[in-house]
């Protein structure tokens, strides 16, 4: 048996193994959440992620939509917040 085979068999081998460990504690309990209903809120927010509209996003920052900060950023002035001395916060991909 050539080096390379043998090599390709054990790292195989190995993948093989972790996919076994894995198969009862991640993807049996995500395709059959009937069994495992606590499961299914984190299944929500895993879709929610895949299928944004507005393309991939941070996962945590996907919970807040632009609608919900701009109702918790009402009144709120930059020029207060921002500490003095420094420019007032812009976008630094925006156009010049």
């Amino acid at each position: 048996m050539s080096t390379n085979l043998r090599t390709a068999l054990i790292f195989g081998g190995f993948i093989t193994l972790i996919g076994a460990a894995f198969y009862p504690i991640y993807f049996r309990p995500l395709m059959r959440l009937e069994e495992y209903p606590k499961w299914k809120p984190a299944v929500n927010l895993i879709k929610m992620y895949l299928l944004n509209p507005e393309g991939p996003v941070c996962f945590p920052c996907s919970i807040f939509t632009k609608k919900e900060q701009a109702i918790n950023r009402a009144g709120v002035v930059q020029e207060d917040v921002q500490p003095p001395g420094l420019k007032v916060w812009s976008d630094p991909f925006g156009r010049k």
